[in-house]
């Protein structure tokens, strides 16, 4: 048996809590997904609260349940977390509108977001490669 090296223990680690990070995230929003497909009570009323009409629940379930599905699949995981953004900053846009909470409401998304791209910069070196957090 071969000693790991230091870099690549704290690769291993960094990834393991990547992976996690992203396991929570994609069960999450696929629960989401689906609830907005099978029109889910709450959804409903979570959904008109905000002004959005009963018909476009489940065209947005969609869209979330593909962005879902390309950021699990690894090799297209960047473009999915790119398009999660783009979807989860409607989520904060139709918070903002309504004038929901702060830090409660409006900065789910944001929350969301953070641990999206974390979990995938902790498992995907090409990412650290691409965005360096610190020199060396």
């Amino acid at each position: 048996m071969v000693p790991q090296s230091h870099g690549s223990a704290r690769a291993k680690w960094m990834q393991w809590i990547g992976w996690g990070m992203t396991g929570l995230m994609i069960a999450f929003l696929l629960f989401d997904s689906v609830t907005k497909l099978v029109l889910e009570q709450h959804v409903l009323e979570a959904t008109t609260k905000i002004g959005y009409p009963l018909d476009v629940i489940r065209p947005i379930g969609i869209i979330g349940l593909v962005c879902t599905i390309l950021y699990a699949i690894p090799r297209t995981s960047i473009l999915g977390a790119i398009l999660l953004t783009g979807y989860l900053g409607g989520a904060i846009a139709s918070k903002v509108r309504i004038e929901d909470p702060m830090f409660s409401s409006v900065l789910f998304g944001v929350y969301f977001g953070i641990l999206v791209w974390g979990g995938l910069y902790l498992r995907d070196e090409r990412l650290r490669a691409l965005i360096p957090l610190s020199r060396g």
